[in-house]
């Protein structure tokens, strides 16, 4: 039997996740804390439940970055800094998405190989996240250029594979 503990930390949500999933919400129209909790709820179709003790205090660190200010009503949209950050959520994920499509198809060791890298990229994300807001710009493009270089060492390294195989 799963004992409850183990239950609450093997949730189906990674951690650092609510984080981007806000960004990306915001990026269509401002919510207040109440309507991110229902969209979410209601898009994961009440699999994922993120309490008030989740979501408020994560807008409150949101908004200390600078990367969402409030509006009117008590909503709150992404600020210019928090739109570049979205955007280079996305190109990340694009390039990753890209690399993981080509993984899965070769196999049992491309599956091998996939689930390595998100275990990796899940790793640095968290650790990234929990430092974001001590980092100055210059820690951040640093950590920007090794994230890039990185996936472009990824890009060479499947190429190479194709050409083997």
């Amino acid at each position: 039997m799963i004992s409850e503990w183990f239950q609450r930390v093997g949730s189906s949500v990674p951690r650092g996740f609510s984080r981007y999933f806000i960004l990306e919400l915001l990026k269509k129209k401002g919510y207040t804390g109440k309507e991110i909790i229902d969209y979410a709820v209601d898009q994961s179709n009440g699999i994922w439940k993120p309490s008030p003790g989740l979501i408020y205090p994560l807008l409150g660190r949101l908004l200390d970055e600078g990367l969402i200010e409030e509006i009117k009503d008590g909503k709150y949209k992404l600020t210019k800094k928090g739109i570049e950050t979205a955007e280079d959520v996305d190109s990340i994920n694009e390039i990753v998405k890209r690399q993981l499509d080509v993984l899965f198809r070769l196999g049992n060791v491309g599956k091998f190989v996939a689930m390595d890298l998100l275990e990796k990229i899940s790793t640095m994300g968290s650790i990234l996240s929990s430092n974001v807001t001590n980092m100055t710009d210059e820690e951040t493009k640093k950590y920007k250029k090794f994230l890039q270089d990185e996936l472009k060492k990824l890009d060479v390294n499947r190429e190479k594979e194709i050409k083997i195989d």
